[in-house]
């Protein structure tokens, strides 16, 4: 249940380094562990060349400044990145944080989403965020953000299937790669997450799944 703003004492920062789903687990982002199958999934062959057109950073044409950007992320504590490793294969697919950490007003958002082909629309991309909102809230986080570039058509179709609730658009936001970055917010409260979550779980399920795909959307699944 919310916990009514009379009685908000505030919530602890992200520390888990594991997260177990059904189709992948997130581990606490490990440069010495997950490096080398991340270079391969994010700018190997066969790298989505897409990736890279929304994000502050990439492509990363030499290893060097890959491997320095990883580093980087890892030493943080916000944004807290973790890696993602499919359960069936062992690879590591793609990365995502935790990040616009306010513990003391319950506030946190999903970001920096960046996962090789392997993981576009398929069960493994819908987990991981699912796996990163049901820990947020399970910690008595308020919100939950997503946010993206206003132009980013991808990452807008992502946030409202996942669940998120558009809240409008921050004109003149930021400045990224030389260009002007009007901003689309969006959020879920603790109010809604049992409905949200449930979707995830009814979507995730092995009864919703068939050879081909799911049997139901994930709106269906909320619905």
């Amino acid at each position: 249940m919310p916990i009514s703003p009379a009685d908000w004492k505030g919530v602890p920062a992200p520390t888990v380094e594991l997260l177990e789903g059904r189709f992948i687990r997130l581990e606490k982002l490990d440069p010495a562990r997950h490096a080398d199958q991340l270079w391969q999934a994010l700018e190997g062959p066969g790298a989505d060349p897409k990736l890279w057109d929304y994000l502050p950073y990439g492509p990363f044409a030499e290893r060097a400044a890959f491997d320095a950007w990883l580093n980087n992320h890892a030493a943080n504590a916000d944004p807290y990145f973790f890696s993602v490793i499919d359960r069936a294969n062992g690879q590591v697919q793609g990365i995502l944080s935790l990040m616009s950490i306010v513990p003391a007003q319950g506030r946190i958002e999903i970001g920096h989403v960046t996962f090789g082909a392997p993981m576009q629309r398929s069960p493994k991309s819908t987990e991981a965020v699912y796996l990163l909102a049901q820990y947020a809230f399970e910690q008595g986080y308020r919100r939950l953000e997503w946010k993206c570039n206003n132009g980013n058509a991808r990452s807008k179709y992502a946030a409202e299937r996942l669940g998120f609730s558009f809240e409008g658009v921050f004109r003149q936001h930021m400045v990224v790669k030389g260009q002007n970055r009007d901003t689309a917010w969006y959020s879920i409260l603790d109010s809604e997450w049992p409905t949200v979550g449930a979707g995830f779980e009814a979507w995730l399920s092995e009864a919703n799944q068939s050879g081909s795909g799911q049997l139901k959307t994930l709106a269906e699944c909320r619905a």
